[in-house]
């Protein structure tokens, strides 16, 4: 396991971000139920049964598996006790490239506090300081403009479109990709 999950917590000034754990059910399914709307546009399409049971805890053993296995770091964000989204790292290629994606979603609720740039600014110094990657890369929809200004205010830079780059909410669509390498980082 690289590097070990049991008892990683990173902290801001406002946040604590952490490993997504069982407790967690509760507030990620009303979080992500509240902000469906906000959400569905901007992700994968949503399984038949999205927030059950049954789905947390496949999204739960894929987050632990993945994490045991150096493939992705799934994160919760938190502010107090309360959730406020999350990021994960994920598609993690060591060897000469040293690098990982970076994805993640906020609850529709917390939109405009600087907490997801908060987070996102943390959670990439915490790959490059622990999880010991060189790149960071992250994919925006073309129309994104909010979440392709949070990368650029971190640091990330505009690399070009990747035509039909990823399946959003049923349909393929252009996304503009941001890199942001190790020795550029000022996070």
């Amino acid at each position: 396991m690289y590097p070990p999950r049991r008892n990683v917590r990173i902290n801001t000034q406002r946040l604590s971000i952490r490993p997504p754990e069982r407790g967690d059910y509760l507030q990620w399914r009303t979080l992500r139920e509240a902000s469906r709307d906000h959400l569905k546009p901007w992700e994968p399409t949503w399984a038949h049964d999205a927030l059950s049971p049954d789905d947390w805890q496949r999204h739960l053993r894929g987050w632990r598996e993945a994490w045991k296995l150096d493939r992705a770091y799934a994160f919760f964000i938190w502010l107090d006790f309360e959730l406020v989204g999350g990021m994960t790292f994920s598609n993690v290629r060591r060897g000469p490239a040293q690098m990982a994606s970076l994805g993640y979603w906020q609850g529709e609720i917390h939109q405009g506090n600087g907490y997801m740039r908060e987070a996102v600014q943390a959670g990439c110094q915490w790959m490059f300081d622990v999880g010991g990657v060189q790149r960071i890369e992250a994919g925006t929809l073309t129309e994104n403009h909010r979440s392709q200004a949070l990368l650029r205010a971190i640091g990330f830079q505009e690399e070009g479109l990747a035509r039909a780059y990823l399946q959003i909410n049923g349909h393929r669509h252009d996304h503009v990709l941001f890199g942001l390498v190790r020795e550029d980082n000022s996070v």
